[in-house]
């Protein structure tokens, strides 16, 4: 089989290279088509441009006691520790830095898998005549995610919180489309908990309408009918899946 006509595989070995769960033989493979094929180097790139902005909202991840006993037995660090009793203290931190530094690595890199997974679902089988689709991960200033964006070229727009937000009974959530040029427009108000379903405008995309965002309005939302009149909640780039 030529992979290199098989759309579908060849998206999700993009995915997974990106991820960094393609490994071994098939990598390697993966990465000679790459250099050969101007097209793959292209996927690839979208998906880097995908996946790694989401490294940013992985939270931080407190691992159990097991996991460095577990890595000590696999690499044999266990002999090692024994002949490394008279070893300085700082040499101790620094292997712990190190450890710390790669465990992040790989919470990050699980994270991304998990969101990939529930957002794309690129490594499910492939409809027929796939749906072109968008997401934006909303975050506060801090950079702690809040709600999730997805729409379709159905006409829908769902917003998700997965931060429930404190809201005063007088003051509305209200979502805005902010485009390259021009004021914002008002897609309708937000639940401060839940999930809610807008009506997409037509012609609506990341290309055109490149961010989404959150704003605190009196009840009922923006009495300006131009623009907000509130500060922005959360916000988040909106992009094409």
């Amino acid at each position: 089989m030529n992979i290199l006509k098989n759309q579908a595989l060849l998206e999700k070995l993009a995915a997974e290279y990106v991820l960094g769960t393609l490994r071994g033989r098939a990598r390697h493979r993966f990465e000679s088509y790459m250099v050969d094929s101007a097209a793959l180097r292209l996927m690839v790139a979208e998906w880097q441009d995908r996946l790694h902005p989401m490294a940013e909202l992985a939270p931080a991840a407190k691992p159990s006691t097991g996991v460095w006993l577990t890595i000590e037995k696999r690499l044999g660090l266990q002999i090692l520790a024994v002949r490394q009793r008279k070893a300085s203290f700082w040499l101790s931190l620094r292997e712990d830095l190190s450890f710390w530094r790669g465990l992040g690595l790989v919470s990050t890199t699980a994270a991304l898998i998990l969101v990939s997974l529930l957002l794309t679902k690129q490594l499910a089988p492939l409809p027929v005549a796939p749906v072109t689709s968008y997401v934006a991960m909303l975050s506060d200033d801090k950079g702690t995610p809040i709600a999730v964006a997805t729409a379709a070229q159905n006409g829908q727009l769902v917003v998700k919180v997965i931060a429930p937000q404190s809201v005063a009974a007088n003051k509305s959530l209200e979502l805005w489309a902010v485009p390259k040029e021009g004021p914002p427009r008002s897609l309708g108000l937000v639940a401060a908990n839940g999930s809610v379903t807008l009506p997409l405008p037509p012609n609506a995309t990341p290309q055109s309408i490149p961010l989404l965002a959150v704003t605190l309005e009196p009840k009922g939302g923006s009495p300006n009918p131009n623009g907000p009149t509130g500060p922005i909640i959360f916000k988040g780039a909106w992009v094409q899946i």
